[in-house]
């Protein structure tokens, strides 16, 4: 099933990303004269998309507006890709980010650099947004939706400077991105999603309190799903993320590289999850999205800055 009904006209489309189903989701939320999308995932997942929109009886000029969390690339990689496709569609992102989705070359440039010739695979080829069809945001900005509700732009940054959630006031949810880590179907635990080079961890927790601020009802997770007892949800990535802070800083203590940071989150995550019968799988299907060494870079590069005597106040 490649699309899933969430209720008040709300659809997920399953991205199948590289034929893995749950991992990345795009959210279809009805407008009044067409729909609107949040995350459009990478651009290898182009076709997943429009066979979704296919499967749900929407056709690709029905829709108005495109939201992205931020740019990284299993999130926005596919805007550029998509436009041609969704020919009325005004393509939205924080004002941060939205210059590297008009001129992507840095972005593909971070991709090589990361994937190395593997990237274009994984991710797809990463074309420019049409800066006539681009619109940026600040968050705090309300969109109009089908039946007088609406999606409210928050601004979170923690995971990137430039990360933006909605909360959609017909499902009382807060379509989250990384912000608030990430959640595959069967796993028992939120995993945070802490990559370098911009993750700062005061202002990812503050942004997890910015979400609980509208209490939700649900969390939208774009990876991957819709989950209930959305302020317990959004408690649970705060501590998640302590959590795995704490776990680096011991590492760290002891052996501050990378690889060593790395090693302990996955043997620390590994024995809760077996603690928890949490199939392996389940852990193997969340590294693609988020995986220890990023995780243990983001760490790394985070704490050595925070505890650097020179850091700015």
């Amino acid at each position: 099933m490649t699309v899933q009904e969430l209720g008040e006209g709300r659809l997920l489309i399953d991205l199948d990303f590289h034929s893995q189903p749950g991992i990345i989701g795009s959210y279809l939320l009805p407008e009044e004269n067409g729909w609107a999308v949040v995350e459009t995932g990478p651009a290898s997942c182009r076709s997943a998309f429009l066979q979704g929109l296919a499967e749900a009886g929407i056709a690709p000029v029905e829709i108005r507006d495109v939201f992205v969390t931020h740019i990284h690339l299993d999130h926005a990689g596919g805007v550029g890709a998509l436009a041609d496709s969704l020919p009325n569609a005004t393509f939205h992102a924080h004002q941060v980010g939205l210059p590297h989705l008009l001129e992507p070359s840095r972005l593909i440039a971070s991709a090589h650099r990361v994937w190395g010739d593997a990237g274009m695979a994984l991710w797809g080829d990463i074309v420019p947004v049409p800066q006539a069809r681009a619109h940026a945001l600040q968050g705090g900005e309300r969109f109009p939706l089908k039946g007088g509700k609406f999606l409210a732009v928050i601004d979170t940054p923690g995971h990137a400077n430039h990360h933006l959630a909605f909360y959609d006031s017909g499902l009382e949810g807060v379509l989250t991105g990384d912000g608030a880590g990430v959640l595959l179907p069967g796993a028992r635990h939120i995993r945070p999603a802490l990559p370098p080079p911009e993750l700062d961890v005061e202002k990812l927790l503050n942004s997890l309190e910015k979400m609980r601020a509208w209490a939700p009802q649900r969390i939208l997770f774009s990876h991957y799903g819709a989950s209930t007892g959305g302020m317990e949800r959004l408690l649970e990535a705060a501590e998640s993320v302590r959590w795995w802070v704490s776990v680096a800083e011991a590492a760290m203590a002891k052996d501050p590289s990378v690889s060593s940071i790395a090693q302990a989150l996955e043997s620390a995550d590994t024995d809760r999850a077996r603690a928890d019968g949490e199939q392996s799988l389940i852990s193997r299907k969340s590294n693609l999205i988020s995986n220890y060494e990023m995780a243990a870079m983001g760490l790394s590069r985070y704490l050595s800055r925070r505890n650097s005597p020179a850091r700015p106040q």
